[in-house]
This record gives C-alpha cells, structure tokens and sequence, in this order.
C-alpha cells in the first residue's frame, strides 16, 4: 500500500507549524497507525531529517497517549478505538491522510503531534479522588451498591483522559472528560462525602483552564474511544447547581 502523508509539523511551542507531506510504500494492511507512522520515522532517520514526534505508550487502546487528528476526526473513525487501534486495513493504496496534533487552546503543541494535556491533571488534582483513612482494606461485599449503580461507575471510570472530546468540539469544552470523573463516584457510596467539593472544585479548575462551554452538540461522545455517554454531563450539571445553591 502506497500513502501519502500530509503531517503537521511544528519544531516547539513557539514556532509557528506547518503540514509537511511524505509518501510511504509497502505499507501492509495489518500494520496498526502507529506501526506505520514508525515506518516513516525509520525512513526519515535513514535519510538524516528529524523524526516526526508523536505519543504512545501502551498501544492496547487502555492509556490514550496516542491522540491524533486523523482526516479531521479526533482518534480517527474508528467507533469506540484509539489510534492505536486503528489499523492500515481501513485505508486504500494511493489514500492521502492528514495528521495533526488535537487543536485546543487548552492543549498547547509541544512538538510535531505532541501535546501538552496537563490541565486535565490539574483538574483530576483539584477534586477527582476519594479521601479515606488508611488502614486494612475493607471486605468487596462490606458496602452494598447495585448493580446498576455500579455499572454506571464502571463505565466512567473507563475514560482515559485522551482528550479527543476536547478537540472534537468546537469551544474545545472538557465537559465530557470532568462529567465521567465526577459521574465515576458520584454513582458510588464512597463518593458522597465530598461530592459537593468535588464538583465545584473539579469545574472551576476546568474553568481555569480555558475550556469552553457544552453546546450539547455530542461530537464528545461520537469519538471517544470508551463510548462515554454524555448522560454524564447532565448529572454534572444537576451536583453542580444543587451544590452552588447549597453552598451560596
């Protein structure tokens, strides 16, 4: 398979980034995105040019390092899968694909197809964690909780914090990634005592970092690779409001 390759490029943060285009062969259709993107790096070192920069880590779809824009679509389109997941069987001989690093004000380029997600640690810092005494760990069954309670949780705690939900809307909101992480224990007992805090905290660090607002358009949940429902962020909304109210 022959591809050409429209690839931005960017040395740092303060340079200003253009798309480079390259052309790759033999590339075979089992090979996964990733795979082939270090087939170019190879030629590219051959050839004495600076490899193009890109994150990975566990390339199994469970850590969201690997965050690019595929032909427009953050995480590429493949339903519910990273980019890693994304393999070269859903492209054609002689396809032009186009790479950028997600685009968000929140998200600065650090190089190539690299950004900077910092700022969904400093939310997770501001409120999304549970405090507890140490001390033995409890029985499973001591805290009774419902199935369908449990699931829900399940499912949230499932996002990944890639950030594709950023970069597919179009005011760049992290409704989505905060609503999973506040939703992961509000629908558990051991999230309720600081459920309050947690949200007002968790949402004014959003703020803080340049997010934009929900337009409830659901490009969010159309390319996150979990499959994270945007149900979540109407829970925010409620904890929110009933603890600004409670709180004022």
């Amino acid at each position: 398979m022959k591809l050409k390759l429209h690839i931005w490029r960017q040395k740092n943060a303060g340079d200003k980034g253009k798309m480079v285009t390259y052309e790759v062969d033999e590339i075979p259709s089992e090979m996964s995105f990733l795979e082939m993107l270090d087939v170019l790096n190879e030629k590219l070192i051959i050839n004495g040019e600076e490899p193009v920069a890109f994150d990975h880590d566990c390339r199994e779809g469970i850590c969201g390092a690997c965050s690019l824009t595929i032909n427009g679509i953050p995480q590429g389109f493949e339903t519910e899968a990273t980019i890693c997941q994304l393999h070269m069987r859903h492209f054609h001989d002689g396809d032009e694909i186009y790479v950028e690093p997600f685009r968000a004000r929140a998200f600065p380029v650090i190089k190539d197809l690299v950004v900077d997600r910092g700022a969904f640690d400093r939310i997770m810092q501001a409120g999304g964690f549970v405090s507890a005494n140490t001390g033995g760990v409890p029985d499973a069954n001591a805290i009774p909780i419902s199935k369908k309670e449990a699931d829900i949780a399940m499912d949230n705690a499932a996002c990944i914090g890639c950030g594709a939900c950023v970069a597919s809307c179009k005011n760049a909101s992290a409704m989505l990634f905060v609503a999973a992480k506040v939703a992961q224990y509000a629908h558990l007992p051991q999230g309720q005592t600081e459920r309050k805090r947690r949200v007002l905290n968790m949402v004014a660090q959003m703020d803080r970092e340049g997010f934009g607002n929900c337009t409830n358009y659901y490009e969010c949940e159309a390319v996150c690779p979990k499959g994270i429902s945007v149900a979540s962020i109407a829970l925010m909304n409620r904890d929110f409001l009933k603890a600004t109210l409670t709180d004022a």
